[in-house]
């Protein structure tokens, strides 16, 4: 069953995400977070990721349809839900705080997409369009922080993140950057604002350019610089390249265990992930890490599992007995869970012609019947186990 925005809010007080950066930090490991995925959040929660964002809703639209905002906000009342951020995308002040107004009884903040490099998003000045207009997002997220305050949502202050009734609500911005790095400082200078008052609670950085292909290594160089210069005022996530905990293209004192390697070079292996290199660039001011597409085919990567063990698939099959999925969805997820994966480690949990009858699969009954024969016979390989021991 989902919760859908006209409902009542479920059961659960909704604090501050900050909380969740500072219960990372005092763990002495990163925030994880899930890229925008639907109907994923209950299996990745299991396994360990923090925080979840929503798919990118349009602000205009989700403000003048309710069609929109039954449709694209949504969250679960099957169980404890993974706490949440709706992410907008909107070139406009007062559409991006009415957006996000009626989206706060039911997320646990905001975010502002200035990261989406699809043209149709560019075209309508939205997504990675909005790295050129420094001033505008600025603007949008002071209007955004007025109205969620003036709704007597907690905003702001440091004492917000405590608040005792969960009416803590953060703003925050996803960004690319730029080509010349002096434009992403002086993005990111323009929008956070003075120390005393700033307009985000925190940052997440896809280091790639607008232009800059998914399959090309993200710009390390680009993520040191910013982290080092931001990184003490506000947290800092990374989107891009996180395919395996073992296998991050950099270090810091919060990884346990150490990567096996990272790499400045941009020689790849055919599924993007940097061929290994015995150096090791240090980035000790990351607070967390964004998964999207290693995650929705490795549920159990922020456990510490190298491919996904069958665990996940039942974890995930579970779930969705107690809150449906549509069927070809749900079919979708488990061919991504039980495909190759993104690590060094090419195993599958299903041969691709078993992905292939999975596919041609026409009801739930066959899929679980199909699932559960496949796994007492081992599929194509053992349940894989976690190195940290879960």
């Amino acid at each position: 069953m989902d919760y859908n925005i006209g409902q009542e809010q479920p059961p659960g007080a909704r604090s501050h995400p900050l909380k969740l950066f500072d219960a990372a930090k005092s763990q002495g490991r990163y925030l994880y977070a899930c890229a925008p995925m639907l109907a994923f959040r209950q299996t990745v929660r299991h396994f360990g990721t923090d925080l979840c964002w929503t798919p990118m809703i349009l602000a205009k639209e989700f403000n003048r349809n309710s069609f929109a905002r039954d449709s694209d906000l949504s969250v679960s009342t099957a169980g404890p839900e993974l706490p949440t951020i709706a992410q907008f995308g909107s070139n406009s002040p007062l559409e991006l705080s009415r957006a996000s107004s009626l989206a706060a009884p039911f997320v646990n903040g905001v975010d502002l997409n200035c990261g989406c490099p699809q043209s149709w998003a560019c075209a309508e000045i939205l997504g990675a369009a909005l790295m050129e207009k420094r001033e505008l997002v600025r603007d949008m997220v002071i209007a955004t922080r007025q109205r969620l305050r003036d709704d007597g949502w907690g905003v702001g202050k440091e004492a917000d993140r405590d608040n005792p009734e969960g009416k803590g609500r953060s703003v925050s911005v996803k960004i690319r950057v730029h080509k010349d790095l002096r434009k992403t400082v002086d993005f990111i200078t323009t929008v956070l604002g003075d120390e005393q008052n700033r307009n985000i609670d925190w940052l997440t950085i896809h280091p790639r350019t607008r232009y800059t292909q998914s399959s090309l290594p993200i710009n390390l160089e680009a993520l040191e610089l910013l982290t080092n210069m931001f990184g003490d005022k506000l947290p800092v996530l990374v989107s891009g390249n996180v395919f395996t905990l073992s296998t991050l293209p950099y270090t810091s004192h919060l990884l346990e265990p150490q990567p096996t390697f990272t790499s400045n070079s941009n020689k790849l292996e055919t599924n993007g992930t940097p061929v290994l290199s015995n150096t090791r660039l240090q980035i000790p001011k990351l607070a967390g890490l964004m998964s999207a597409r290693a995650l929705l085919a490795n549920p159990a990567l922020f456990a510490g599992y190298e491919t996904c063990p069958w665990e996940a698939v039942d974890v995930f099959m579970n779930n969705v007995a107690r809150a449906p999925l549509p069927l070809k969805l749900g079919i979708h997820h488990l061919t991504e869970m039980c495909g190759a994966g993104f690590g060094p480690n090419r195993s599958a949990l299903l041969s691709k012609g078993q992905r292939i009858r999975l596919i041609e699969l026409e009801n739930w009954i066959d899929v679980i019947d199909f699932m559960d024969s496949a796994k007492e016979t081992g599929g194509t390989r053992p349940i894989a186990r976690s190195p940290l021991g879960l």
